[in-house]
């Protein structure tokens, strides 16, 4: 069994039926693993920005978080695999005449004279001697189904260089840990030097290098300036 997940629009359909005070059905896709194509309830929908997984779902006894991709609208006319059997008695037989037959041990009475006299037993009745059958042997329960295991979300951790600034951030899942903040050009360079990625530590220190260089030209240009006041000063007689 396939699906793609919840939609927005379907989303927005089981928030209209809570708010209505109902429990909307929905099937497990095969990203929720073993409990694939079975039916739960909808019970309450939490802060999407708080991790991947915010719809919690009623299934058995248990109240599980999901996320929309574990989830999907189930067909029209599906119902949940499991539903408590129903038995329906059997109709009373009766004998020609409109009399019920006797079971193994009642006494036989004859409507026309007082319930108190008792004639022939239509069986004998079974003697304390007279082994018992066997109790049927009590039905099976149903294996409890395997809960879903639970992984924490991915973390990431960024690195980046703009616009002359490095700046680090962090994200777990889809919650912000760390917004980008910025760091010195000699972090990141210790933060490069940790990993064994070909080509990464070569380009962060051209990136370096080129900032150097761009700083000894401005330092230069500086010195030029001031060199220029100083001598406009002396001229003066400063």
């Amino acid at each position: 069994m396939t699906g793609k997940g919840l939609t927005k629009t379907d989303l927005e359909q089981i928030r209209g039926v809570l708010d209505g005070g109902k429990r909307p059905r929905v099937m497990f896709t095969e990203s929720a693993g073993q409990i694939a194509g079975q039916i739960g309830q909808v019970v309450a929908l939490e802060d999407p920005d708080a991790g991947d997984e915010w719809i919690v779902v009623k299934f058995g006894g248990d109240a599980l978080p999901f996320s929309p991709a574990d989830l999907q609208m189930p067909p029209r006319g599906a119902a949940a695999r499991r539903a408590d059997a129903v038995v329906t008695p059997a109709p009373e037989q009766t004998e020609p005449g409109g009399r019920r037959p006797l079971a193994i041990g009642e006494d036989l009475i004859d409507p026309a004279k007082p319930s108190t006299e008792k004639t022939a037993r239509q069986e004998p009745a079974v003697s304390e001697e007279t082994p018992a059958e066997p109790a049927a042997p009590a039905p099976r329960k149903p294996a409890a189904r395997a809960a879903k295991v639970k992984t924490p979300p991915g973390l990431v951790v960024t690195l980046a260089y703009t616009e002359g600034e490095w700046t680090v951030g962090a994200m777990q899942g889809s919650k912000a840990l760390a917004k980008p903040y910025v760091i010195k050009p000699a972090e990141a360079l210790k933060m490069v030097s940790l990993l064994d990625v070909p080509g990464v530590q070569e380009a962060v220190e051209h990136i370096l290098e080129s900032e150097r260089d761009n700083a000894r030209a401005a330092a230069e240009k500086l010195r030029a300036e001031l060199a220029e006041v100083e001598a406009k000063l002396a001229e003066l007689g400063a």
